[in-house]
């Protein structure tokens, strides 16, 4: 049976008990409005820990002025029955006043991670998704937490964060989730009209000629985002706002060539809505 929690005691004290019963506890952290993908990330909890919390909040720090903070997607009684026939075992659903005060002082700034790719233009979303995802770990004390790959640059910073602060558990990230076409799963599809969806499929078509060209050899980087930029250029809905490649040591462009893992990430607004795909490659795998 799937329980649902609204305050944090209310978690802690589950979470208490499931520590005196010997239980492993795994985290997911979602925004809700939850998919496929979201379905992939329980699922492997679930495997892999005794007892499964999923965080269903949205969060309003990660969203800048002018975002879609208000229109952001919600569907409470989807997500907990998804939740519930995936076997997570609690749901954590507060409001953002249980989890922030209103005169709260802190935040966590991920330096050099966060400065290129989406940090460019969404300047403080790192810094509250990082706050938020503090907040959890805190208050669940997971021994693994779930993310997935299609949010790259986030699931990079994660890990660096949970390094660097010496959190006492595993980051455990989670491949993409693809519809049939191609198009990376994302709550944010639903902004999409049917021409918009269509168009939408490009993205997935550039991720794919660029993992093709890495995995074939070519190792400049600027052949292989041009590569990408002339798929892209190929749809007239397509506003592309970055093709990069960067280090996933550092997420900063690589100079000269791929001799390291990397993230190849792209972000394009088609319409309204910003959408995001990627792929990772270690050139001595």
């Amino acid at each position: 049976m799937t329980v649902v929690a609204h305050t944090i005691a209310e978690v802690r004290q589950a979470v208490s008990q499931w520590r005196r019963e010997g239980k492993t506890i795994g985290l997911v952290p979602t925004m809700g409005y939850l998919h496929e993908g979201h379905q992939s990330l329980i699922d492997q909890a679930v495997h892999d820990c005794d007892c499964v919390v999923v965080s269903v909040f949205v969060n309003p720090t990660q969203f800048g002025p002018g975002e879609d903070l208000e229109s952001y997607p919600r569907d409470f009684n989807h997500d907990f029955a998804l939740c519930e026939a995936a076997g997570a075992a609690l749901v954590f659903h507060p409001e953002p006043e249980e989890l922030y005060y209103p005169n709260r002082s802190t935040t966590i700034h991920m330096a050099e991670l966060s400065e290129e790719l989406c940090g460019k233009s969404r300047p403080i979303h790192f810094d509250g998704v990082c706050l938020v995802v503090a907040k959890l770990f805190n208050i669940v004390t997971p021994d693994k937490a779930y993310f997935g790959q299609k949010d790259a640059q986030q699931l990079l910073i994660i890990k660096r964060m949970v390094r660097d602060l010496n959190f006492p558990l595993e980051v455990v990230g989670c491949p993409i989730i693809r519809e049939a076409d191609g198009l990376a799963k994302s709550s944010r599809n639903t902004y999409l009209s049917e021409a918009e969806r269509q168009a939408a499929v490009v993205l997935s078509r550039a991720i794919a000629c660029g993992r093709e060209l890495a995995a074939s050899g070519e190792r400049d980087p600027h052949a292989i985002t041009q590569a990408m930029r002339e798929v892209l250029a190929g749809e007239p809905l397509a506003d592309v706002e970055y093709v990069e490649i960067v280090s996933q040591a550092c997420v900063k462009p690589v100079e000269g060539l791929i001799d390291e893992p990397i993230l190849c990430a792209i972000a394009v607004r088609i319409g309204t809505t910003r959408l995001i795909d990627n792929f990772f490659f270690d050139p001595n795998a």
